[in-house]
């Protein structure tokens, strides 16, 4: 089923602040790339599911040394999906990720300290996470906008436990798969890949709604997509993710679950 996680989911979560200027990232920009085209029905017949957005979670988690940083979007999540019951593969999908909903929080522990501290969530780290998307507000509206979205659009899926739904029986029939496709983050796309859990939930031969869970999360690398330390919009830190490497983990794993309901 080409169902697209987000996250966002997905995105990523960041959290030190930093001063002056770095030229650019250690590891390679993934191609720019403008928002997706919305996905269309497989097949005729495909059934359509509109994910339902206000239960949406999406989060993230990112572990380095002394720091714990982990991110949730409640509620961030958007999307439809068009599912052919009868070939679950071939199925299309495209969800995004509203990163105005996200909010960060931290674990941290001092070098030669075994334990992590409490979580919690500092209003600075914040606004460092969103300079280093280029979504605090003193960024171009136009750009702002852009930059505030996280896309994904499967290409494929395969491995499903299940290929044709409609031969399992009962009000709830559930499937694993395997996901892969575009991901979009900060106006740049690369390809991801997820395992998921998809419970249907029928009334009679009609389905009524799915229930999306990742199996395990999904890994999102920051500096693929130019999401790095910056201090305010289109101005670089000094301190690079290299440097920030016993705090800030380069990559951020992803976790989604949502309810789509029947269109």
């Amino acid at each position: 089923m080409r169902i697209g996680p987000t996250l966002v989911f997905v995105a990523a979560g960041l959290s030190i602040a930093a001063t002056g200027c770095d030229s650019k990232p250690s590891a390679p920009l993934a191609p720019s790339a403008s928002a997706f085209a919305p996905s269309a029905p497989p097949a005729a017949g495909a059934a359509a599911f509109k994910v339902d957005s206000a239960s949406s979670k999406v989060s993230f988690a990112m572990d380095a040394e002394l720091e714990k940083i982990s991110g949730r979007a409640p509620g961030g999540l958007d999307g439809e999906f068009f599912i052919d019951l009868k070939d679950a593969t071939k199925s299309t999908g495209l969800v995004k990720v509203d990163l105005d909903k996200l909010s960060i929080y931290q674990k941290t522990r001092k070098e030669g300290e075994q334990a992590f501290g409490e979580e919690t969530k500092n209003e600075k780290q914040n606004k460092d996470m969103r300079n280093w998307f280029e979504i605090e507000s003193d960024a171009p509206s136009d750009t702002r906008e852009k930059n505030r979205w996280v896309e994904f659009k499967i290409d494929s899926v395969s491995e499903p436990s299940a290929k044709d739904v409609t031969a399992l029986t009962g009000p709830e029939r559930k499937l694993t798969l395997t996901v892969s496709g575009d991901f979009r983050l900060h106006q740049r796309v690369s390809k991801r890949t997820a395992k998921l859990s998809v419970l249907f939930k029928f009334d009679g031969d009609k389905p009524q709604s799915i229930h999306v869970t990742t199996v395990a999360p999904f890994s999102v690398a920051l500096e693929e997509h130019d999401v790095r330390p910056r201090k305010a919009f289109a101005t670089l830190a000094d301190k690079t993710l290299d440097a920030l490497g016993a705090k800030v983990a380069k990559v951020a794993m992803v976790s989604l679950e949502f309810d789509a309901m029947a269109k």
